[in-house]
């Protein structure tokens, strides 16, 4: 195990990394599915896991099922807090206004990424310390870098 390594503890299909140096380790799906344009399904992975505490997993979808075919995960990133210990599932949905997705058994459906993570101390306050972007949010920067 190298310095950046974490033992997680799995049971079923393991996610395995399709190249040395990614982030995300792959989820295939343990059922087939039929998806019309628009249509959303639960997908079991088969997958659980026991992260060690301070860590979290976050299923991602696959940028080229995004690209090839508009399919997208409903809530991503999912977040696997370490000490759930049920199955993974992935809603998964069909963005193309036009043509049905296949999902078979054995499918490369999304991704795994594990992250360790750190517990805020919040204080409340009556008012935040200022900042150049203060309180400018969707499309404060604009498109174009000036």
């Amino acid at each position: 195990m190298s310095k950046d390594s974490v033992d997680v503890l799995v049971t079923g299909a393991v996610p395995l990394y399709a190249h040395p140096g990614d982030a995300g380790a792959d989820l295939v799906a343990q059922s087939s599915h039929v998806l019309a344009p628009g249509e959303r399904v639960l997908v079991d992975t088969g997958v659980s896991l026991a992260l060690p505490d301070g860590y979290v997993a976050y299923v991602m979808p696959r940028s080229g099922l995004a690209l090839k075919h508009g399919i997208a995960l409903v809530n991503s990133p999912g977040v696997i807090d370490a000490g759930y210990r049920g199955e993974i599932k992935i809603i998964v949905i069909n963005h193309d206004p036009e043509e049905e997705f296949r999902i078979s058994k054995g499918d490369r459906i999304a991704q795994l990424v594990i992250h360790q993570v750190s517990h805020a101390i919040f204080h409340p306050v009556g008012s935040l310390p200022g900042s150049d972007r203060s309180t400018g949010g969707f499309g404060s920067t604009g498109v174009q870098k000036e």
